[in-house]
This record gives C-alpha cells, sequence and structure tokens, in this order.
C-alpha cells in the first residue's frame, strides 16, 4: 500500500465554460513523472496500474489532433512513450508538454487535442470504472444533453494510480464544495 507521503502531488488546471466546451469546475490533475516507463512494454505498466485501481475499457494509442471531450466519463491518459503538446481547455485554454511516465486525469467536459508530437508518442486510455465514453467536438446542438450527461458523472472511487487513498477524490471533492 503507497502511504500518504509518497504521493506525487498533481498539478492542478481549472477550465471555465467558454461557451463552446463545457470544462469543468473540477480541475485536470497532471502527476509528471508518476510512472516509470523503462520496462520492455512500458504501456502495460500503465494499463496494470490503472486496472488495479478500476480504471479500464482501457486503450492504446495517441490524442486526436482535433479539440474533443467527453460527456459520459472523465478519463486518464498515461503517457507511455514520446512526448507531445497537448492544448487542454479548448481555444481559450493552455499549452502543456507531456512526457514519458506523465499521467493527466481530465474530467468529464475538459477540451483536449494534441497540437504535435514526437514519432513514438503514444498513451494508454482508461476511464474509471470502465465507463463508455462519447466524443464530442463542441459543435453547435451537443449542449445541453452534455451539461447534463457531465453533471451526471459519478465521482471515481479511486485515484488511477494511488487508489482509494490517493489525492484525487480529496482534490475533486475539495473542488466540489468551492464551486456550490
Amino acid at each position: 500500500m503507497v502511504q500518504q507521503h509518497d504521493f506525487a502531488r498533481p498539478e492542478q488546471f481549472n477550465f471555465k465554460d467558454d461557451n463552446i466546451f463545457p470544462n469543468s469546475p473540477l480541475p485536470l490533475l497532471f502527476y509528471r513523472q508518476a510512472i516509470t516507463t523503462d520496462a520492455k512494454d512500458p504501456a502495460s505498466i500503465f494499463e496494470e496500474r490503472f486496472a488495479e485501481n478500476d480504471w479500464t475499457n482501457s486503450w492504446r494509442n495517441g490524442v486526436y489532433s482535433f479539440p474533443h471531450y467527453h460527456s459520459t466519463s472523465h478519463e486518464v491518459l498515461g503517457v507511455y512513450s514520446g512526448t507531445a503538446t497537448l492544448r487542454l481547455g479548448g481555444g481559450h485554454g493552455r499549452n502543456v508538454e507531456v512526457n514519458a511516465g506523465d499521467v493527466i486525469v481530465i474530467p468529464a467536459g475538459i477540451a483536449h487535442q494534441n497540437v504535435g508530437d514526437s514519432d513514438d508518442f503514444g498513451v494508454v486510455g482508461a476511464y474509471p470504472g470502465g465507463r463508455s465514453w462519447d466524443l464530442l467536438r463542441g459543435l453547435p446542438g451537443e449542449r445541453p444533453n452534455a451539461d447534463h450527461n457531465i453533471a451526471a458523472v459519478p465521482m471515481p472511487e479511486n485515484d488511477p494510480i494511488y487508489g482509494a487513498e490517493g489525492p484525487l477524490r480529496r482534490i475533486w471533492k475539495d473542488a466540489r464544495a468551492t464551486s456550490k
């Protein structure tokens, strides 16, 4: 079991609704160099850790080059190789450099896209409880249905890296309390 003091403290990024992308009152969590990627199959390390903490329905690939979000699930991305610049939060968001070993927890509604990557860039994606995900692009007509879906997405039971005692639930509960 990981002790509280062993947790990597995630950076937190907040993005407001920009009338195109709903974004979220929950902060995006960015764990830099959270998982060592020097294994023969580094993607499997992320898949196993996420699955241990009930973030499943995983896949391996990259990140779409167009801005998109999910209204039916939160998402975790584990960078298992290469580097990329991800645009987070839509047009009024920010660019963040990601590297092998990084883990990004994206709340439902937060726009994300790949705006440039190395040839070897790869991520594992997964969803709390193996939830099904949708793919929305901020197009006219998506809302208010997307807003309704986002509001109904439950709090994950576990941090995708550190489990039930990890920082995700505390950070997101505090964010929900201050956004009301």
